[in-house]
């Protein structure tokens, strides 16, 4: 079992991971208050990849991996996931706020 560094190449892996059995395919989540720390597992007992973040950042991408194996777990281990992940739509400017006028 050893920590993947890299987001990106964390939730690739764990995609593949569920494609290639998602009948054996387990997603766990770990998080320890006192050490904030947040820690991700995708195992199928044959392979097991982990994730290990203390940035409360990464919670949104935590949020965006959930939305993706619930995707593939309802429509199938086939589906285009692309309208979940976001990564073909435009980026859009941000919002103003409604502060003071600079």
């Amino acid at each position: 079992m050893v920590y993947i560094i890299s987001w990106d190449d964390f939730v690739e892996r764990s995609v593949q991971l569920f494609r290639a059995s998602p009948e054996k395919t387990r997603y766990v989540m770990k998080y320890r208050h006192s050490e904030g720390k947040l820690v991700l597992k995708v195992t199928d007992d044959k392979e097991c990849l982990k994730f290990k973040t203390d940035q409360a950042q990464d919670a949104k991408k935590m949020e965006k991996l959930n939305n993706i194996f619930f995707t593939l777990m309802a429509r199938g281990p086939e589906t285009d996931i692309t309208e979940v992940t976001g990564k073909e739509q435009t980026a859009q400017p941000p919002k103003r706020g409604r502060g003071r006028k600079q």
